[in-house]
């Protein structure tokens, strides 16, 4: 059973340690994959960052991850989803991810894109998401309501 955890509201000033989590969560497959870059992982994360569409998770009144959801007319991606390594493994990110993707009657599709190879994909499929398509570094998937 997941350790007890609420959500609250990304902020700018979030922006510096959600980057520095999401370096450290991806470097393993980056580095798999050829593409690690110690700036880059940072600065593309920061590019892009918006809170208004960005939750916290927090457990025991920290900081434990994050994960966005950016609509789109037509879908929602699915964006940003991780958990401090000290958070993985438990069972949190099945919690959560069953939270986001719970039905609330929005009809457009949850889609994402995660690493080739990342363990990851797994939480994801067991969450009906599926394969649309796939690169040599990427794999995007597809959640239909």
């Amino acid at each position: 059973m997941p350790t007890a955890w609420t959500l609250r509201p990304a902020t700018l000033d979030d922006a510096t340690w959600m980057a520095e989590v999401r370096a450290v969560v991806m470097r393993p497959d980056l580095e798999r994959l050829g593409r690690y870059d110690e700036t880059r992982v940072r600065r593309r994360f920061l590019d892009a960052y918006r809170p208004e569409h960005t939750s916290v998770i927090v457990v025991d009144g920290v900081a434990a991850g994050l994960f966005a959801v950016r609509p789109e007319p037509e879908e929602r991606w699915l964006e940003h989803f991780y958990l401090a390594p000290e958070h993985q493994g438990a069972g949190l990110g099945t919690a959560v991810l069953a939270q986001v993707l719970r039905d609330d009657g929005d009809p457009r599709p949850f889609r994402l894109n995660v690493l080739q190879g990342s363990p990851a994909r797994r939480l994801y499929e067991r969450h009906g998401f599926t394969l649309e398509r796939e690169d040599d570094v990427d794999v995007w998937m597809v959640r239909r309501g």
